[in-house]
């Protein structure tokens, strides 16, 4: 547990030894104090001295106060507005991103009946200008095609390059294609020293050498990108109905079919996105958000590392509602989701880490009163 955490966590231990805990931050313990007599191992073997103590100190005032009634809702650990400043303790922990709660094991009963499935993993499918397919997760390190002149490795990091000794006005330049399916993710370094990461059923056609002042590329789902400088030689990015402009930048693109809207967010340099109807040029931390329905196009600014959490291995939620984080976990699990009834519009905030299994995912969820069952791929979510 990092300090701030243990701090913040200590806040509300005080309140309740105090007797001026809220409902839900009695509930918060009481949920944490039934976990430590449920699961096996809960405590991370770090600093186990001290969250012995807080174990304790936990099951003591509960013990004391076995009888009291606590309004019987699940903890909205997420939506709940006044929690956003006890994140660094009590969300954190719980959605175990590097804190000291594992969920090494389903939780709850209806979790421990679902199909349980493993994140996403580096995989991705290369097609060639002539056709030919490639598995990139299979595919053995070293120059795995010739085409052209034009070579393509597979480097020591697992990434897609390529490399070419010197092309001409008059050699043929083809389009090679890379492909992440949903539960993939794939990194590719282009000719010119540009370096794109692929998120999960994302794609990238680009041609396999840049000429004629052009550096054009076209990406479905979403990307980050890492662009190489090159003031003659502008980099344009094609994305459904807008164009993104840059000369050498960061930034993440996500336009997939599924999601309302295009959104471009720029971490370093200055891009200018275009579409038929208007166009602006946008600063690191902002981002454009273009609407696929009416085709207008704003500007805004953002929290960019909730942006680009993907990249860093997290899922990272800051107002989502559930069809939004279904969506991003239907791509990374690669599941089917499907709902039945009314489902909960209340918003949503927190950081899983998507190395997660899906029932660890599930089982947070689970503490808002969502529920979950299988079949096959196919999960159902209910209120």
């Amino acid at each position: 547990m990092e300090e701030t955490d243990l701090k913040y966590f200590n806040v509300i231990l005080r309140k309740y030894n105090q007797g001026l805990a809220s409902a839900e931050e009695i509930e918060f313990l009481e949920k944490y104090y039934k976990l430590f007599d449920e699961k096996e191992g809960f405590l991370d073997l770090q600093q186990l001295e001290t969250q012995e103590a807080i174990k304790n100190e936990i099951k003591n005032k509960v013990d004391e106060n076995i009888d009291f009634l606590v309004k019987k809702r699940s903890l909205s650990i997420f939506n709940n507005p006044y929690f956003k400043y006890i994140a660094a303790a009590s969300v954190l922990l719980i959605l175990s991103v590097g804190s000291y709660l594992a969920f090494k094991t389903p939780v709850y009963e209806v979790v421990s009946k679902i199909n349980d499935f493993a994140p996403g993993v580096n995989k991705a499918t290369l097609e060639l200008a002539n056709g030919t397919k490639i598995l990139l997760d299979t595919a053995v390190k070293g120059m795995i095609a010739n085409l052209d002149g034009i070579k393509v490795y597979k480097n020591a990091a697992g990434e897609i390059e390529y490399k070419i000794n010197s092309i001409s006005s008059t050699d043929k330049v083809g389009f090679n294609t890379i492909t992440t399916p949903n539960g993939g993710q794939y990194q590719v370094v282009l000719h010119d020293g540009s370096k794109i990461w692929l998120n999960a059923g994302s794609s990238l056609k680009y041609p396999t050498a840049f000429r004629d002042n052009d550096r054009t590329v076209t990406i479905t789902g979403e990307a980050y990108l890492e662009v190489a400088k090159n003031k003659q030689m502008p980099f344009r990015v094609i994305s459904g109905n807008q164009t993104i402009e840059v000369l050498g930048t960061h930034f993440n693109v996500n336009a997939y079919d599924d999601e309302v809207a295009i959104k471009t967010t720029l971490l370093e340099g200055a891009v200018k996105v275009l579409t038929d109807k208007a166009s602006t040029i946008i600063a690191p931390g902002e981002q454009t958000y273009f609407n696929n329905s009416n085709g207008s196009l704003q500007k805004k600014a953002v929290d960019v590392e909730q942006e680009v959490a993907w990249k860093n291995g997290l899922f990272s939620f800051k107002g989502d509602d559930v069809k939004a984080i279904m969506r991003q976990i239907s791509r990374w699990y690669n599941v089917e989701i499907e709902y039945t009834g009314p489902i909960t519009d209340e918003k949503f905030y927190g950081q899983i880490s998507r190395n997660s299994k899906l029932s660890e995912i599930f089982a947070i969820l689970e503490l808002n009163n969502l529920h979950f069952k299988s079949n096959g791929r196919k999960i159902t979510v209910s209120n």
